[in-house]
């Protein structure tokens, strides 16, 4: 919980990871490119006190994650959102068996997301199955610029991939996270276009799809899609961190996104450990849209409440304490904004 000028925010981190990027661990040359690519985000987009050592950037480990999380952090509860990359890593680069231990042994402060790919066939439809059984799944994560074999990523309505979709829907697995955000060294930025979104939310309207990194640089492509698609969310991961650098970008994002979907379809992530939620958190509480943006309106308390928390509690029913919620809390989070008419007259 983070509380400041007498108001209390429930915290989600709706997107974190375990990584190992050691080069024990790099397959070859790709893997050292990806996590140097992080490296640079993370340095780049940072405040000179929350920039790691690179060695440490390599593999920060459990008990790291749990002290930058709830310890420091003000966390109350996080989502594993891991990414596989078995052509760059030989263990794979999120770490599925110690994220889910971790998981398990703080049931009440995370929850485990697995990922699936398609090109896996019939073969990777069993194992979702047995994933789903073990790990309790509520949720995955795909990657669709991701490698494997000669392929460089495949789209989300693809037909093998609408097999896997009805699997998740057939095993309750409701909420479905899509890296769609900025290009990754090697990863080819075309496999993230957001475009085969609005076609896969509009078969599958019992799924939940949260668009991580909420299109970026695609932000526009993605408002058009989700204002049309009630089921897509916007993920901030990867966009948080520009409320440091870029406040005027930051607050144009807000803005767009506030616009086309409204606040109860967006949701906080540090993307841990990318970025550690202490500061990201605190300045997001303290963070307000210029006034000369006058397109937007002011970002509310109550609004501020749902995105860093509320939102993500709800899609994952994870438990709320009565004092930390909103009057409304018991109104679903999934509608899609209805603009006014001076709205569209505007748009």
């Amino acid at each position: 919980m983070y509380s400041k000028d007498g108001e209390n925010y429930f915290i989600v981190d709706a997107h974190i990871a375990l990584w190992d990027a050691r080069p024990e661990n790099q397959l070859n040359v790709h893997g050292k490119q990806f996590i140097d690519c992080f490296y640079d985000y993370h340095r780049n987009l940072s405040p000179e006190t929350e920039v790691w050592p690179y060695e440490e950037y390599l593999y920060q480990g459990g008990e790291r994650l749990m002290k930058d999380l709830f310890t420091d952090g003000y966390v109350d509860h996080a989502i594993f959102q891991p990414a596989r990359l078995k052509e760059f890593y030989a263990n794979g680069f999120g770490q599925t068996e110690e994220a889910f231990a971790l998981t398990q042994a703080n049931p009440d402060k995370l929850t485990y997301n697995h990922w699936f790919d398609p090109r896996d066939g019939e073969e990777g439809l069993d194992q979702l199955r047995a994933d789903a059984e073990r790990f309790g799944l509520k949720g995955v994560k795909v990657y669709t610029a991701d490698w494997h074999g000669d392929s460089r990523g495949w789209k989300l309505n693809d037909p093998m991939a609408y097999r896997y979709f009805e699997v998740c829907r057939e095993l309750g697995i409701t909420n479905i996270h899509v890296h769609k955000g900025p290009t990754i060294r090697p990863l080819d930025r075309d496999a993230f276009d957001v475009a085969d979104v609005d076609h896969v939310a509009t078969d599958f309207t019992d799924l939940n799809f949260v668009v991580e990194h909420c299109g970026l640089p695609r932000l526009e492509d993605f408002c058009w899609i989700a204002t049309q698609e009630p089921n897509v969310h916007a993920g901030l991961a990867v966009a948080m961190p520009f409320i440091h650098t870029r406040p005027r970008y930051f607050a144009q994002i807000m803005g767009e996104l506030m616009y086309w979907i409204g606040e109860d379809r967006i949701q906080f992530s540090s993307d841990y450990a990318l970025w550690t939620p202490k500061w990201l958190v605190e300045s997001f509480v303290d963070f307000q849209i210029p006034e000369d943006l006058t397109e937007y309106g002011p970002l509310t308390t109550a609004q501020k409440k749902k995105v860093l928390g509320l939102n993500a509690a709800k899609m994952y029913d994870i438990p709320v304490p009565a004092e930390l919620q909103l009057p409304d809390a018991d109104e679903p989070a999934t509608g899609p904004r209805q603009p006014e008419s001076a709205d569209l007259a505007m748009a």
